[in-house]
């Protein structure tokens, strides 16, 4: 089996975060986004993992590389012309069976199943409230007829959550060659869900398959609830740290320094981050990041920032400073 991941978007709902890192590297719960998504893979017999790479692509290529042993390819999207646009530059990598994921999302479901499943397609979605700021499925007798984005009524409330299994990858292609060279796009550009409903138009059988948990790291406050999430169900990580109060769950990286602190619920600390006489809650702390009398909630803190002397919730880009002790000015 095959995994796409398209991850080429500029993860403008991040930033300030995503001008100096792709969205896919932001740290929750003690790792990169994209690394909890790989460890999923582990319940599949994975041939080959393809990355649709963009801004700031070699990145990502350093960091899988690094971390893990899966055959990996890079592509590059240099056009963001949609996610079907994406997959379709690798077509002549893909066939057979096919896992397409995309990297907003956080899941739990057991993939293992996927070795025999019959259907011609499984489409992962979750039970929603309202519909409306989704992309949805349509399924009667147990079958997927119809894929709408964003409906305008209630009446649907399957989400598509950005997971998919296609059993014959050639086809999927086939199906995104029709749309680019008819030139049919959705809000300009070429949509996924375009390309499935030609195939299933045509006959292809798709199911539905519904997820429990769903968390998004689209934007800083889902990144927050994912990482509370994540520290939930992990418990956290906590080694060593001086004169310090922790309320768990918390994740405070070996190498980071934590003194005459109080600490938690729900924070992660990343590498080499130091917090001195500090209060935080409710925040994820990159690496290599200066803490220092200071009091935070619902905060998120880039690479090598220093936050000194404030109270506050922020949300401070990679090696920026917040510092009270300049007169109470960003220096």
């Amino acid at each position: 089996m095959k995994v796409v991941i398209p991850l080429a978007g500029f993860g403008t709902r991040l930033r300030p975060h995503t001008y100096t890192k792709p969205k896919p590297l932001v740290n929750v719960a003690g790792k990169p986004v994209l690394g909890h998504i790989l460890d999923k893979l582990c319940y599949l017999d994975v041939e080959e993992v393809l990355f649709i790479v963009g801004y700031l692509g070699d990145q990502i290529e350093h960091y899988v590389k690094a971390n893990y042993s899966y055959p990996a390819r890079f592509i590059e999207q240099k056009e963001l012309l949609g996610q079907a646009h994406a997959l379709y530059l690798a077509r002549e990598a893909l066939t057979g069976p096919l896992v397409i994921i995309f990297v907003d999302t956080i899941f739990d479901t057991d993939l293992s199943a996927l070795a025999t499943e019959p259907a011609d397609g499984v489409i992962y979605v979750k039970e929603v409230e309202d519909p409306r700021r989704f992309g949805v499925v349509v399924v009667r007798d147990g079958q997927i007829t119809q894929l709408i984005e964003k409906p305008d009524s209630m009446e649907n409330n399957l989400a598509v959550i950005g997971l998919y299994y296609i059993k014959d990858a050639q086809s999927l292609m086939q199906s995104i060659g029709e749309l680019i060279d008819r030139d049919i796009k959705t809000k300009g550009e070429y949509f996924l869900a375009d390309a499935l409903q030609v195939m299933i138009d045509r006959g292809a059988r798709f199911r539905a398959e519904t997820v429990d948990v769903w968390e998004d790291c689209g934007k800083p406050e889902t990144v927050l609830q994912t990482n509370r999430y994540l520290l939930r169900q992990s418990g956290g990580h906590v080694n060593r740290v001086d004169n310090s109060v922790i309320i768990p769950p918390v994740y405070i990286a070996d190498s980071a320094q934590v003194s005459e602190s109080v600490i938690g619920p729900y924070v992660t600390i990343a590498e080499d981050s130091v917090v001195r006489q500090s209060i935080i809650q409710d925040s994820i702390i990159n690496k290599g990041a200066l803490i220092e009398d200071a009091m935070l909630v619902e905060s998120l803190i880039g690479d090598n920032a220093v936050v000194r002397g404030t109270f506050d919730r922020l949300n401070v880009g990679d090696s920026s400073q917040v510092d009270q002790k300049c007169n109470g000015t960003i220096c």
